[in-house]
């Protein structure tokens, strides 16, 4: 008798129109295993994962559990079936609490909410080593916390086989080292765990064996153990890539916009940014390091004329430009273009065509009543060739394509924009290895003409490769702005936790210290 496996899929045949998203794929996982299924943005392995789920049904081909051919038509028959998956973009009702959102998926909690359900919940994510308040509501969370409840729900369901769909990609070092925890509790007891991811660090970490997809086709399993970064990445691709992160040397200009003793608050009224000092310079990035939570995303938004500022200024040439909304900011003079972490929720309208979200940025400058949607199209193919977006055609709507694809999307679209400054947040976020280089690539070359861009990221050797200085928070404090190339992980962590305080010790000070506008850099003329 052959290997028993806990889900075997075969032949397995999935089309959307012309567009074939899996041909003739076949993959299996043991009982007590952890497989990592990888390959490009659009190279089929969401799709696959959907129909072990029951999101999809399979055109031809067949699935087993433990031996036994199963038909999963739903959802509700995978998780019947002992199924669970976790998905990238999130499957949770906004206006309900963490406890309610798990609570009521529940087939034997019965129809009335009860009241011991927040300490029943509470409990429970506690036992898995997860931090969660099961009174908070979805809408007042932070991304990085509705992934956790979202992993949470799935382990409170007790599924046997479970599927994650780039688990890790809003959490913080502790809260992935966390989740890996309890992922190898999990494989001891006999669980099957099936990850998708792009970051091959984790692949190699935490699986036994890795699978990989290419342009919808099954290409090998190897075994963690017997691979590496880069053979792993030539699989995927088909070729030979590079794994270089360039820092391009660029002379540097005047200050695009300085940022001047900066309070914000968060949904909740507290203090997420405390009086911030620094400035964004043209033909340089910035990186801004820290725990998830700490300040980044009111930042970025209030930067943006987004999220409203309690005090201090924002700076540009001479004017402050608090308070002003985002199309009065460009008639100041900053092209500023912003990308969200949250691409679907914030960054795109889900239900628009790729072609009907180009022009959501510039609707507004048609001369006519009409919106002249033949040079919308054009810019949507354009952006689709350069950054080689798989989508069936120009009128697909964005939420049908997978993550990686959506943010090649929203980015192309900012990056048509022209800005001069661009506040961007996680924007490699979901992206395979080739395509997050390529998107490295872009940025540089904004770099090289002249923007200015402040980048928020949670891979600290890619902060460390890219940037030309890092502004590292903590609890809504800068801990101290930093070179890249002078400093290291090790001093990056101390500050992100707030052990080391860099901000009077380090040679380069942020902006906003001295009280005038034109601030330099030690050993540099003032701008």
């Amino acid at each position: 008798m052959g290997e028993q496996y806990a889900v075997e899929m075969r032949d397995i045949c999935k089309s959307f129109g012309s567009v074939a998203a899996n041909r003739n794929v076949s993959l299996n996982v043991k009982p007590g295993e952890i497989l990592a299924l990888l390959g490009e943005n659009g190279s089929g392995k969401t799709t696959l994962m959907n129909m072990l789920s029951g999101i999809y049904k399979p055109d031809s081909g067949s699935i087993l559990l433990d031996g036994r051919e199963v038909i999963i038509n739903s959802p509700e028959d995978a998780k019947r079936l002992g199924i669970g998956m976790v998905h990238q973009h999130f499957k949770l009702v906004d206006v309900f609490s963490a406890a309610d959102n798990i609570w009521l998926g529940d087939d034997s909690s019965g129809a009335v909410l009860k009241k011991g359900r927040y300490d029943v919940i509470g409990n429970m994510a506690k036992k898995f080593g997860f931090d969660i308040d099961p009174r908070k509501k979805v809408y007042n969370m932070a991304v990085s916390e509705k992934q956790t409840l979202e992993i949470v729900k799935v382990l409170y369901y007790g599924a046997k086989v479970i599927i994650l769909d780039e688990p890790t990609a809003v959490l913080t070092v502790q809260e992935t080292a966390k989740l890996f925890d309890v992922l190898r509790r999990m494989k001891a007891e006999g669980h099957a765990i099936i990850i998708i991811t792009h970051k091959l660090n984790e692949v190699l970490e935490l699986s036994d064996r890795v699978s990989i997809l290419r342009k919808g086709e099954y290409i090998c399993t190897v075994d963690t153990a017997a691979t590496n970064e880069q053979q792993l990445t030539e699989f995927m691709v088909g070729r030979k890539v590079e794994l270089n992160i360039q820092r391009p040397v660029v002379d540097k200009t005047r200050p695009l916009l300085e940022i001047r003793d900066l309070t914000i608050r968060n949904d909740e009224g507290a203090v997420a940014i405390d009086k911030v000092n620094f400035y964004i310079r043209g033909g340089e990035i910035l990186g801004v390091a820290g725990i998830a939570g700490c300040g980044q995303k009111e930042l970025c938004e209030a930067i943006a004329g987004l999220r409203p500022i309690e005090s201090g200024m924002m700076i540009h040439k001479g004017d402050n430009i608090v308070g002003l909304s985002p199309k009065s900011i460009l008639e100041k003079g900053i092209s500023m273009s912003f990308i969200p972490e949250d691409r679907l929720g914030m960054g795109l309208a889900p239900s628009m065509s790729v072609t009907d979200n180009m022009l959501l940025k510039k609707y507004d400058q048609s001369k006519g009543p009409f919106v002249d949607r033949k040079a919308g199209r054009a810019e949507a193919q354009q952006v689709i060739d350069e950054l080689e977006i798989v989508t069936p055609s120009t009128e697909t709507p964005v939420r049908r394509l997978s993550g990686g694809n959506v943010q090649k999307v929203l980015l192309g679209r900012e990056i048509k924009a022209g800005p001069n400054v661009i506040v961007t947040a996680y924007p490699v976020r979901g992206l395979d290895i080739n395509s997050s280089y390529a998107i490295y690539d872009i940025l540089n070359r904004q770099k090289k003409d002249g923007v200015g861009i402040l980048f928020v990221g949670e891979d600290l050797d890619v902060m460390i490769g890219l940037c030309d200085k890092i502004i590292v928070l903590c609890h809504g404090k800068v801990m101290g702005v930093v070179h890249a190339h002078k400093t290291s992980k090790e001093e990056l962590g101390l500050m992100m936790t707030g052990a080391l305080d860099l901000t009077n010790k380090y040679e380069d000070k942020p902006a906003g210290i001295a009280k005038d506008s034109r601030i330099g850099e030690e050993g540099e003329e003032k701008p």
